[in-house]
């Protein structure tokens, strides 16, 4: 077994692009190879065929790697849910929620979490993977860490760092982030990537030999700028449109603080027919076909934020001019008569009213749902596939009519969500709802769109996959790589 470690300059520095490209292209080495995050602090999430929850970069990097997701490969998950506390998520399942001094006491137990998924996950695969989170260079984190060099030196792994210069300062940010790590640490870095150039690779070749004579590292590749590149975000909400046709619709997402998994929208985002638009604080909700409430960490806290916002108006306004609304997951529930948290789960004990559009009532319980499910779309019969990740309970006689009807939902259940009955208003609790091609159709259709066609995102997500192997074929040292991949060629 051999792990290579990819660690980054700042967040956002594309170490999960990085790992993904570099999965594809092992696989098309030839090369048995998983993607792994020790720690991974995010509100887009996957569910695992075991039923265990693990950050959607991994879920894509395991894509990459033509296998299926697990929760060894992100063995932690953070899942924040106020500023100052998170949802500590172990192996796949939730234990509880921390605050970052409960957390940081917690620490050394982590690791032992994360040390044994990688060591099982290395008995399965020669190659890892590795992704880090943020940057090594965080001072204040770096006492206990397992996120970057602390998972590093306890595995003893090479490490490359990669930086963004599409931000700028791409020297300044790797020369300052090797000068801040230990000397131990210095040696394991074996190299560096710069991300996202645009322009004559000879104007920037004066500053790689600067920075290799000041570093006394290699620069292992220079990957350009990819403008139409689309995988499933980390944690950012990707509000890149592409080309839109003259017959489309109007879709619009409020963006609640604590959103989870906005990756459900981007087969809309990337719809010729759908002009999406994320609304966030202190913008009004605009003219719409269909208003889609998005799921969330802390649905009353977000429920309050959105009534704050003066949205709950614009959405009975919305629905009187003849408008759609779906909600999914913690939006779903925002749509009945009352959420109610009796255990304190999301926050404060107790209940609050909800929009009141749907005839149901949610509570929220200890355990949390997991599940792939398929099934079809009740009012077309189009074919839907997706996964659950949620800790309430939906009742009520609005679930008497069900939007979707499932082949295999969780404790034989065979319904789903719910629709009015006048047609305006419907929920569910499944994510990934869009990227069936008949589902999405169907919904659009709904909406409005009466010639709505398909997109195959599926096909997106390969096609940027391959190309992001082609990107590490023609710009990176690949021979360097597979020595620190521990290949036995080179």
């Amino acid at each position: 077994m051999s792990s290579l470690m990819v660690q980054g300059t700042t967040s956002d520095a594309g170490k999960s692009t990085l790992v993904s490209a570099l999965c594809r292209w092992l696989v098309r080495e030839g090369v048995r190879v998983a993607p792994f995050k020790p720690q991974n602090m995010a509100l887009n999430a996957a569910v695992t065929e075991s039923g265990g929850e693990i950050g959607r970069a991994q879920a894509v990097q395991a894509h990459a790697a033509r296998i299926s997701p697990h929760t060894d490969m992100n063995p932690i998950l953070l899942k924040p849910n106020s500023d100052v506390g998170a949802q500590v998520i172990i192996n796949g399942q939730p234990i509880g929620n921390m605050d970052a001094v409960a957390y940081h006491a917690y620490k050394p137990t982590a690791m032992q979490a994360v040390l044994a998924a990688h060591r099982r996950l290395s008995e399965r695969y020669p190659v890892i993977v590795v992704e880090g989170a943020g940057s090594p260079a965080e001072i204040n984190l770096r006492e206990g860490d397992i996120a970057n060099m602390g998972f590093a030196e306890a595995v003893d792994c090479p490490v490359i760092i990669i930086a963004d210069i599409d931000k700028g300062g791409v020297f300044a940010h790797l020369v300052g982030t090797l000068e801040l790590l230990s000397d131990s640490e210095q040696a394991r870095v074996q190299g560096f990537v710069i991300n996202r150039f645009r322009g004559d690779i000879a104007l920037l070749e004066p500053g790689l030999r600067w920075l290799e004579a000041r570093t006394g590292k290699p620069v292992l590749g220079v990957l350009p700028y990819l403008h139409d590149l689309h995988l499933e975000a980390e944690d950012a909400v990707d509000t890149r449109q592409v080309a839109k046709r003259e017959e489309r619709i109007k879709v619009v997402v409020p963006v609640l603080p604590r959103i989870s998994n906005h990756t459900d929208f981007d087969p809309l985002r990337l719809h010729p027919q759908v002009e999406l638009e994320f609304v966030g604080p202190g913008k009004p909700i605009p003219m719409a076909d269909l208003i889609i409430l998005p799921g969330s960490k802390s649905v009353a806290a977000d429920l309050a934020f959105l009534r704050e916002q003066g949205w709950d108006t614009a959405l009975i306004r919305h629905l009187r001019y003849g408008g759609k609304v779906l909600g999914i997951c913690g939006g779903f529930q925002m749509l009945g008569e009352r959420l109610a948290d009796p255990l304190g789960l999301e926050g404060p004990a107790g209940s609050v009213p909800g929009l009141g559009l749907l005839d149901m009532q949610t509570e929220l319980r200890a355990a949390k749902q997991l599940s792939n499910v398929t099934g079809i779309l009740a009012f077309d019969q189009a074919s839907v596939s997706g996964y659950e990740i949620h800790a309430g309970v939906s009742q009520g006689p609005a679930l008497r009519r069900p939007l979707v009807y499932l082949h295999n939902g969780l404790d034989g259940s065979t319904c789903d969500g719910a629709i009015s009955e006048d047609g305006q208003v419907a929920g569910t609790y499944l994510h990934g709802f869009f990227e069936q091609p008949a589902a999405q159709q169907a919904i659009l259709r709904w909406a409005g769109l009466v010639e709505a066609e398909g997109l195959d995102y599926a096909a997106l997500r390969e096609r940027d996959l391959e190309r992001l192997a082609d990107l590490v074929e023609a710009h990176m040292d690949t021979e360097k790589l597979r020595l620190l991949c521990g290949l036995s060629y080179a």
